[in-house]
């Protein structure tokens, strides 16, 4: 599978396409007024606990305050409060942790109230950025990420991915880490590192130490709430967590962050560096790679998949349906059951993408169609688990219930991508309606239904605005060719003055409208 990565800027924002395949896989966006994302470190103040909450409300510099709960405090948060004191004041240089005399690990069923009081500094990190009405969600048990490795200060813990197969891979990277390990800091081997050298471990580990340093560096005397620790750019940041070597093309449309990506590529794959390319060309960089148009047929209500299956999502505050849908669905499976499984199978690719696309979050409900044999229903959960192997967030997916629904969780740690996809009627009525770009596909779709259902043997015109009509004639092969070759029938069409931008009608050899 061949991956690719295009980047797109703006005047206010970075906007990031991972295409699989060259179907649209992830879509970032970083903004430039984006001061709260995952993984910053602030020096914030305690506004008060809550006992009823078991929480604290933290001043970072937000317009609403922070929510740190008790569970998110660390174990070792004592030892951290007297680091914090003796380097905010000057009396502490060394930020090794070598030395520091560790405290006693804060009561897991403790309560608030016991551990921190208002208007005390403390060191957090954002690890949910504000959604909706929320401010932040935050942490004080730090995590500093690289490559391979993430750092974790006031820890001595050393653990790895469960992702890592083999125990034997385990065992060394365990080993290997022990060894170069300072002392004070816990780490966590991310599943990148497997089968990498203790040279390669060391170089991370030694980078994430110098972040450390220069974050403490400024603890002396910050004001409070301030940024201490910034998170890598979000184009670092995508490449440090999902670039590997089935990458084969990265396309940057801004010298400046085309030399960034550039220069990180050299840093962490030497051999890859030929694969970052500029884009220079007067077609703008999401057009030429056909995303604009994927963007809008992915983001609506509705989502479709090949030979008239479609999905359709819901969203609410912290709940998302899926229904799946097999449209007018003809094939030569030998029953409902199989046709059932055949479309049920597709939705769950379908869904695995949505889910990332869209970065949907919170509970998921999808209602799958019914099938009445186990086996299928076993084949299809397993089959929904090993698409969204690849899925970065937590997730956790439950057996079909007994009414067939399929019931997912998902972390969302970022605002849900939400494109507006319709636009205003061109005909001037100040209505919403579907974006001309994804008209060829509602008609592709329209017309794969009415030639597998029982009108589909009669004689079909479409009648079409004139424009529309030359644009399907035009060129070899046109599309009407295209549909030709694909459905062995030739389908009329008629221009017709009347009729609006995207209107369209499918009509018989006796002029009655069949779709």
């Amino acid at each position: 599978m061949n991956r690719e990565l295009i980047v797109r800027t703006s005047s206010d924002a970075v906007d990031f396409a991972i295409l699989k395949d060259g179907k649209l896989a992830e879509l970032h966006k970083e903004e430039d007024n984006n001061d709260f994302s995952v993984g910053d470190i602030f020096i914030a103040k305690v506004r008060k606990p809550v006992t009823g909450l078991n929480a604290a409300f933290v001043n970072v510099g937000y317009e609403k305050d922070a929510f740190l709960h008790y569970h998110d405090l660390g174990p070792q948060l004592a030892t951290m409060l007297t680091f914090i004191k003796q380097v905010s004041s000057g009396k502490l240089k060394d930020y090794s942790l070598k030395n520091f005399p560790k405290q006693k690990d804060i009561d897991k069923h403790g309560g608030i109230i016991d551990v921190i009081k208002s208007n005390q500094s403390l060191l957090v990190q954002i690890v949910k950025e504000p959604i909706s009405t929320k401010g932040p969600r935050i942490s004080s048990e730090l995590s500093i990420a690289g490559r391979y490795l993430v750092m974790v200060p006031f820890s001595d813990r050393v653990s790895v991915s469960q992702k890592i197969g083999s125990k034997e891979e385990k065992d060394r990277l365990k080993r290997l880490v022990k060894s170069i390990k300072p002392k004070g800091f816990g780490v966590i081997i991310r599943t990148v590192a497997e089968g990498k050298k203790v040279a390669e471990l060391d170089k991370d580990l030694e980078n994430l130490l110098s972040k450390w340093t220069t974050m403490c560096k400024k603890l002396y005397k910050a004001p409070t709430p301030s940024k201490v620790l910034v998170e890598l750019n979000r184009a670092s940041s995508i490449l440090r967590d999902v670039f590997n070597d089935s990458y084969t093309g990265i396309h940057v449309d801004n010298e400046t962050l085309y030399n960034q990506i550039k220069d990180y590529v050299l840093e962490i794959a030497p051999a890859k560096e030929s694969i970052v390319k500029q884009y220079s060309s007067s077609v703008p960089i999401y057009e030429k790679f056909g995303i604009e148009r994927q963007i809008k047929t992915s983001f609506g209500r509705t989502a479709s998949m090949s030979k008239g299956a479609y999905l359709v999502i819901e969203h609410t505050e912290a709940l998302h349906v899926i229904d799946v849908n097999s449209g007018n669905r003809s094939n030569k499976a030998k029953n409902q059951e199989d046709t059932a499984l055949e479309v049920n199978l597709l939705a769950a690719s379908e869904i695995a993408r949505q889910l990332r696309l869209r970065d949907m979050g919170g509970i998921i409900v999808v209602d799958f169609i019914d099938m009445v044999k186990a086996p299928h229903r076993r084949k299809l959960f397993d089959h929904l688990r090993d698409e969204m192997k690849d899925d970065r967030a937590k997730h956790k997916i439950l057996p079909p219930s007994k009414f067939g629904l399929i019931q997912i969780t998902r972390q969302r740690v970022r605002p849900e991508m939400n494109i507006k996809t319709t636009e205003e009627n061109p005909n001037g009525s100040g209505k919403e309606v579907e974006a001309p770009i994804v008209l060829i596909d509602t008609i592709n779709a329209d017309l794969q239904k009415l030639l597998n259902g029982p009108k589909g043997k009669d004689k079909v015109t479409l009648n079409i605005h004139p424009f529309i009509a030359a644009y399907l004639t035009k060129g070899f092969p046109s599309i009407r060719t295209k549909w030709f070759l694909e459905h062995r029938k030739w389908i009329n069409i008629q221009a017709r003055d009347a009729y609006t931008y995207l209107e369209y009608r499918f009509k018989n050899k006796d002029g009655k409208t069949v779709y």
